[in-house]
């Protein structure tokens, strides 16, 4: 397995490891109910973020005025993803701020995708919570076994829908689409509907991290931690399961 824990340095093996020999003082250590709370907070945040180019996007109805900050809230969330995922201590003070960045650009796509096809953010959000409460109970009545194998099948799956939309990001300057991620043909459908489950079963390995992490006596910081890794997957199923269900409202 030491394929699996060179190439994913958010959830190796060995990242609580290394963070309890680190705190072997009598620092606080992390727990459950921490991380719980500091989740309840970055949704919060979340919220904040996206009710404000909500409401600037309907107040003006138009695209153009929320594009701005839709792009910037991208970009400045992946650039605070990365500098925490290489430098984990800085969770406390930049896990907000993604939750914020990214909040106000999933505003401004959530509008618009409203205003298209009504009522498709609520859906959205109750499948993304339904699915996120539903796998919850599994996980902890223990139907699903996070194994080695199971985590390295599912990262590995994630590190290819990943590959596959950058190869369409750049294939977008030069005029080249991929079919698939956009299109509301059955093969699109399909599609959408693989990646919400590899997002799904992200969580699980969300779910295993946050537990490993607690029974690692692992210093409190990874609370903020854990629960940025819990968002940064809520959010990328939130918009999957918007796109699957604009697909099929298309249609």
């Amino acid at each position: 397995m030491s394929f699996f824990k060179s190439k994913n340095p958010a959830l190796r093996s060995g990242t609580f490891t290394q963070a309890a020999v680190r705190n072997l003082s009598a620092e606080p250590s992390m727990t459950i109910e921490g991380t719980v709370n500091k989740i309840g907070f970055l949704t919060l945040l979340v919220f904040a973020g996206a009710l404000f180019t909500w409401q600037m996007f309907h107040s003006a109805t138009d695209p153009s005025v929320v594009q701005p900050y839709l792009i910037g809230g991208g970009i400045t969330g992946l650039v605070l993803a990365l500098i925490i995922i290489f430098k984990k201590t800085t969770a406390p003070y930049l896990a907000p701020l993604y939750c914020l960045a990214e909040g106000v650009a999933l505003g401004g796509l959530s509008a618009f995708m409203n205003y298209i096809y009504p009522g498709i953010v609520l859906q959205a959000i109750l499948l993304t919570m339904g699915i996120l409460f539903s796998l919850l109970v599994v996980y902890r009545m223990g139907i699903i076994k996070v194994t080695e194998r199971f985590k390295l099948i599912v990262v590995s799956a994630t590190a290819g829908i990943a590959l596959f939309y950058f190869i369409s990001f750049i294939g977008g300057f030069f005029g080249f689409q991929i079919p698939l991620i956009h299109s509301s043909s059955t093969f699109g459908i399909i599609f959408s509907l693989v990646v919400v489950g590899i997002a799904s079963l992200n969580l699980v390995l969300d779910f295993e991290f946050i537990t490993e992490g607690a029974e690692s006596n692992a210093p409190k910081y990874m609370e903020w931690y854990a629960a940025f890794g819990l968002m940064v997957t809520l959010i990328w199923l939130y918009i999957e399961i918007l796109r699957l269900i604009s697909k099929l409202r298309e249609r």
